[in-house]
């Protein structure tokens, strides 16, 4: 039996990542995996395919708008969808970054094992294949755990990929339901639904606190209400699904809730249940491995992500901290370099989070409310897209930036967009603030015009009234 430094158990973002660091790094590595594909719920079914339908109804709906294509010069006529085309461009999209991922791993050495792994005791990873054949057992000096995360099932509405779907079925309908009503506000909830509601469906969300975006700066998430329900999205906030009634003949299912004591119904094709994700962490042998989890269900890890289990290692979803793929990611090269006796570390303040509807909603760090409740003195600094000549020069014009700086030393706390695109403007964000910078670095630092990251150039000037292009 071969005994390699480093054994993986899962092939997302996180396990694959990790992988190919540890390859450069020396490590004899194999990676495990169950799927065919490599990459992951992100990949295959999650983060890149939902990404890719954005793009593609947003398309759809700006030729199929004939006011708005006119607005723009463009005359469009008698405009209609070909769904399975649009899902086979989606697929394609995805099998070429998996294509792509299945190489990076292959080239850097790294020994593949398909199959379910789970830990076996003694430092051994044991795998059984899914075709059925006999298992296979990997000794390990390491073993990292990075199984991700998998939709939260409601114990009233059971997914059956029919009636009830989840974003994994939701990625891939054969048909537009004339009504989707999505249970959940949060990223997946909202993404998804603006695609449907894009390709022509009627789109309801249901939502048990009282906004949406939950966790995003409050002004950012009621800019970004007001701007989907423009798009067609209905919202009922503060209301608690109790239970779906079965379509019955031509009828439609029909969702219940409540909300201060009054009974709501929502009529559905198809209910969307959006209401998190739990770690993946079931015959993964923890308990006999000595791999104890906390109250939420989540693996325990130290600093250097170590389990309670010597040599067993966990990241990601299975861990504490939000559940995105970019942190993941981090902690996966983190892992690596520290096996590798190298300082690998993540900062958790600074892992930036996105809403990738139109606008986009992108944060970092503390939000306004936030810093308050700490009782920290702040200072905000905002800009509008509104002024921004690349944001009029495309249409673009919804949305601002926002920047929170600690009153006295002008250090950035945190910040808040609302806008096109967004998502690739966050990461200047992160960088200044990885360094410790304040507001009046980001404004003297100099960008590219026109650009939509001006934005947050006077964003920053603005937090000493300082803004060139705003009163």
């Amino acid at each position: 039996m071969d005994t390699f430094d480093l054994v993986i158990i899962g092939a997302g973002p996180g396990g694959y990542v990790a992988a190919i660091r540890a390859a450069q790094l020396g490590l004899k590595t194999a990676l495990v995996e169950k799927r065919s594909t490599l990459g992951g719920t992100c990949l295959n079914v999650g983060c890149i395919p939902s990404k890719a339908l954005l793009h593609l109804s947003a398309q759809f709906a700006f030729v199929a708008d004939e006011k708005a294509a006119a607005a723009a010069g463009i005359k469009t006529k008698e405009v209609s969808l070909d769904l399975a085309a649009l899902m086979k461009r989606k697929n394609a999209m995805v099998g070429g970054l998996v294509k792509g991922v299945g190489t990076l791993v292959e080239k850097r050495g790294v020994e593949v094992v398909r199959g379910t792994g789970r830990l076996g005791g003694d430092n051994k990873v044991v795998v059984k294949p899914e075709d059925g054949g006999d298992e296979v057992r990997l000794a390990a000096k390491a073993i990292l755990l990075a199984t991700g995360s998998v939709p939260v099932e409601l114990p009233f509405l059971k997914f059956d990929g029919k009636t009830v779907i989840s974003s994994d079925h939701a990625i891939a309908l054969d048909k537009v339901p004339e009504e989707l009503v999505v249970v959940g506000a949060g990223a997946i909830g909202l993404e998804l639904g603006s695609v449907w509601a894009r390709l022509g469906s009627k789109v309801t969300v249901v939502e048990m606190l009282p906004r949406i975006a939950a966790g995003f700066d409050e002004e950012v998430a009621r800019h970004l209400q007001r701007s989907l329900g423009r798009q067609g999205l209905t919202f009922e906030l503060a209301a608690k699904v109790t239970g779906l009634n079965a379509a019955k003949g031509k009828k439609k299912a029909v969702l219940t809730a409540e909300r201060d004591d009054q009974k709501l119904t929502f009529p559905a094709d198809q209910v969307l249940v959006a209401v998190g994700r739990r770690p993946a962490t079931r015959d993964l042998g923890l308990e006999d491995a000595g791999v104890e989890l906390d109250d939420n269900g989540r693996i325990k890890t130290n600093t250097t992500f170590q389990t309670t289990a010597k040599g067993i290692y966990a990241i990601g979803d299975l861990i504490a901290g939000p559940m995105l793929a970019h942190k993941g990611e981090e902690e996966g090269v983190a892992v690596a370099e520290i096996l590798a006796g190298k300082p690998g570390e993540v900062d958790h303040n600074l892992v930036p989070n996105v809403v990738y509807t139109e606008p986009e909603a992108a944060s970092v760090g503390l939000t306004e409310a936030a810093a308050k409740e700490k009782g920290l003195d702040v200072r905000i600094g905002k800009f509008s897209f509104g002024a921004n000549g690349r944001a009029i020069a495309t249409g673009a014009t919804e949305g601002f930036a926002k920047v929170v700086a600690d009153a006295k030393t002008d250090r950035i706390l945190g910040v808040h967009l609302l806008g096109h695109h967004t998502s690739e403007l966050i990461a200047e964000a992160v960088a200044h603030m990885t360094y410790g910078g304040s507001a009046e670095d980001l404004g003297r630092t100099i960008h590219a015009h026109p650009t939509l990251s001006e934005a947050l150039k006077e964003a920053g000037l603005a937090v000493s009234k300082s803004a060139i292009h705003a009163l």
